[in-house]
């Protein structure tokens, strides 16, 4: 595949601003997101330990912001959210039930109706389950490397004492990026996970390691009322295209597409390389959803 023209790019669209989320049974979080362009509502979830950084040059890109208002937020204890009331009472372990939560809040919050949700790693899990189980509120999902299952994944070295979480667990994930997207770009995706709180990744790994099981939920998908795509890099083995052809064999309609030149992170490593992936499924959801109505949000 040939390389397209340069991206024209342009961080002046971005805005960040911040937005107070109520919790499942009482107190709240007060949460940070950035936005950029105008039209259907795009909601960006970002990986285990990261933050919305993730999509930065996604928000930048001026061509994707004619037609689309993309919309980045941090987790609580994630990037410049502040921590959720109470936060320190206990270790923190995302469970679906608090990752849901947080996601439908958000949109409900901020997109006041359906939105698009495209998620990487467990936010592509997660992607996956709310088209699923929260089809009032989502229009449409894309999985980036979502797997049927991840397990494995944790370890004792991610929150340990002993170890330099800023180090190890930037490393720990590095080598699942592809070995051809651009250094520059591949070091910015290690320096983000060194930013992670302490015992953050370990803890985001419980949902996605320990308690994701896509075939539990795939099979709930309407595929014809919420188009859902599978979009996964070669270069990666926590969530590698077998798995996802698995999770994408147990329902009929889902469009499951292989990045072959791609690893994990593949809005961060390689962004020019990643939107070629992704127009031409932005450009099929364009037509999908007008023909369904949901283009009434531009």
């Amino acid at each position: 595949m040939e390389r397209e023209p340069a991206v024209r790019r342009d961080s002046s669209q971005i805005t960040g601003r911040y937005v107070d989320l109520p919790g499942i049974d009482s107190g709240s979080a007060r949460v940070y997101y950035e936005e950029a362009g105008q039209g259907l509502p795009l909601v960006l979830l970002h990986t285990a330990g990261a933050d919305g950084r993730q999509f930065h040059d996604l928000l930048c890109d001026v061509e994707i912001a004619r037609c689309w208002r993309m919309i980045a937020f941090d987790l609580p204890l994630h990037g410049k959210s502040i921590p959720s009331t109470g936060w320190w009472r206990e270790p923190y372990r995302l469970t679906t039930r608090d990752y849901a939560h947080w996601c439908i809040a958000f949109i409900r919050a901020v997109v006041k109706g359906r939105a698009v949700v495209l998620g990487c790693s467990m936010g592509g899990a997660m992607a996956v389950y709310l088209a699923a189980r929260h089809r009032e509120d989502v229009s449409a999902a894309i999985g980036l490397e979502a797997p049927d299952r991840s397990p494995g994944r944790r370890n004792r070295f991610l929150c340990h004492p002993q170890v330099n979480q800023a180090a190890h667990n930037p490393t720990y994930v590095y080598n699942l990026m592809s070995p051809a997207s651009p250094r520059e770009a591949r070091r910015r995706a290690w320096w983000y996970y060194s930013q992670g709180g302490y015992g953050v990744y370990a803890g985001d790994l419980h949902f996605y390691s320990n308690e994701w099981d896509g075939s539990r939920v795939i099979p709930e998908i309407d595929t014809a009322q919420c188009p859902l795509y599978l979009l996964t890099g070669a270069y990666d083995y926590s969530a590698p295209p077998e798995s996802t052809r698995r999770l994408a064999a147990k329902r009929p309609g889902i469009d499951m597409r292989i990045m072959p030149d791609l690893g994990h992170f593949p809005m961060t490593e390689d962004p020019d390389r990643f939107r070629e992936y992704l127009l031409p499924v932005l450009e099929e959801l364009e037509n999908k959803l007008d023909a369904q109505g949901d283009l009434v949000h531009r």
